[in-house]
């Protein structure tokens, strides 16, 4: 399972869970935090925004359980309109994790000691202050 880790700089890393850790996911919901150990980036603490299941199809903050349903939308995610007042009945996942669920967007809520560049090996070095003019 991944986890897109969305940060306040405007910047996102991706995490691969480690696979014992997965269950400890596992009925959590949109909304719902989490702490970093659980995803392997300890001293940091999370929001679940969204993901997406297996084949695709986006989790949706408003539609119960953890399964694929048909939902008549007229606006939000997972729907895009194409002339004004339009609704169709679209396939959307449910806002829990279950078994099925591929990825997981969260953004930072309690940042840790370390950046989440450093963590990542994406750290930019600083561009020096000082450039020879002519």
């Amino acid at each position: 399972m991944k986890v897109v880790i969305g940060n306040k700089d405007g910047k996102s890393y991706q995490v691969e869970v480690p696979q014992e850790n997965i269950g400890t996911l596992m009925g959590k919901k949109i909304g719902d935090t989490i702490e970093g150990s659980q995803i392997g980036v300890t001293g940091y603490s999370f929001k679940i925004t969204g993901g997406s299941d297996l084949s695709g199809f986006p989790m949706r903050y408003d539609v119960e359980g953890s399964g694929k349903q048909k939902v008549l939308m007229s606006k939000g995610p997972g729907f895009k309109k194409k002339s004004a007042g339009e609704r169709r009945k679209k396939m959307i996942h449910g806002k829990q994790i279950g078994q099925d669920v591929n990825q997981i967007n969260v953004i930072v809520t309690k940042e840790g000691p370390t950046s989440l560049g450093k963590l990542f090996g994406k750290e930019e070095a600083p561009k020096e202050a000082t450039e020879e003019k002519q």
